[in-house]
């Protein structure tokens, strides 16, 4: 019995790692959505039909995070974590609660047999909670890494905009063409512009459509164009001159964070430099010295 409990946590972890890169895929389009990007002529990522044993493993994972504790505070944090790192599936949130209980008992199960030695109870119940944590973690790295792709490439999005609306288009149109534009250079953002297109067409406002960009991807740069873009269509002012200006300074932050990152690179080689090039450093030069000085005092302690 003790020798079958490695190979069922191992069973358990890949077919958990298989159902959560299958569920949590963003670029999945749901049938509402493909309708209505046939109607406006937006592209959408076409979605591949699920194979039965794709959804078998869904259903488990939601059955899994059904029998997980929830609270609504933390789902609701865990809902828009979620969206920012560009997983807007309805059942995004119980998968993730599967995974992160099924990880849970990975770990546990994989502590408690003996395959990496003797089984101790205690670290088994740490590395569940290990394991417990490690999927949040995980998935705010993601979304992390999401918002930087999409800060990224907002001043290029800005540039396209501002040349869009000074050649006649409309802002609403403007972001249709743009969206369309960056699909391959920025994939994220683009995404997010197809968003707003898709809920302007469904009779939402535009203000409401632009505060949900700023809502669902939480970037700061983000946040002010949507301040910006609010200003502009309530005081009637120039759309083409306020896109503009706040292209340069998008683009003078990005440039700050570059030579603040440049700044940090001395800091941050510190460490590697002291453990790991010094030392070797310190052989190549006095270890020849060393070994002389070995050979040469030996003999004469012995005399």
């Amino acid at each position: 019995m003790t020798m079958l409990l490695p190979i069922l946590a191992f069973v358990c972890g890949a077919l958990l790692i298989t159902a959560a890169a299958m569920a949590l895929a963003p670029g999945a389009a749901g049938t509402i959505e493909r309708r209505l990007g046939e109607v406006t002529g937006t592209r959408v990522k076409p979605s591949t039909d699920e194979p039965g044993y794709e959804r078998a493993m869904l259903d488990t994972l939601k059955k899994f995070g059904a029998m997980a504790p929830q609270s609504r505070s933390e789902m609701g944090k865990l809902q828009r974590k979620l969206v920012t790192a560009g997983y807007r599936t309805h059942e995004a949130v119980a998968v993730f609660f599967g995974i992160r209980l099924g990880c849970a008992l990975v770990v546990f199960a994989l502590l408690v047999s003996p395959i990496f030695g003797k089984p101790s109870l205690m670290l088994a119940l740490v590395g569940c909670a290990f394991g417990y944590l490690l999927p949040s973690m995980a998935l705010g790295r993601m979304a992390k890494r999401r918002q930087h792709r999409i800060r990224i490439g907002l001043p290029d999005a800005l540039d396209l905009l501002v040349v869009s609306v000074e050649a006649g288009l409309g802002l609403d149109q403007a972001i249709q063409r743009v969206g369309a534009e960056l699909d391959f250079a920025h994939p994220d953002l683009s995404d997010e512009l197809r968003l707003i297109n898709l809920e302007l067409r469904a009779g939402k406002g535009r203000v409401d459509a632009l505060r949900n960009l700023a809502e669902r991807t939480g970037v700061d740069d983000i946040v002010s164009l949507v301040a910006m873009l609010v200003q502009t269509d309530k005081f009637g002012t120039s759309v083409a001159q306020s896109l503009r200006v706040h292209s340069d300074t998008v683009r003078t932050k990005r440039r700050q964070r570059a030579e603040e990152a440049a700044a940090k690179t001395g800091v941050k080689m510190v460490f590697p430099l002291v453990f790991c090039i010094f030392p070797a450093i310190w052989v190549v030069t006095i270890g020849p010295a060393a070994i002389k000085f070995i050979q040469v005092l030996v003999p004469m302690a012995h005399q």
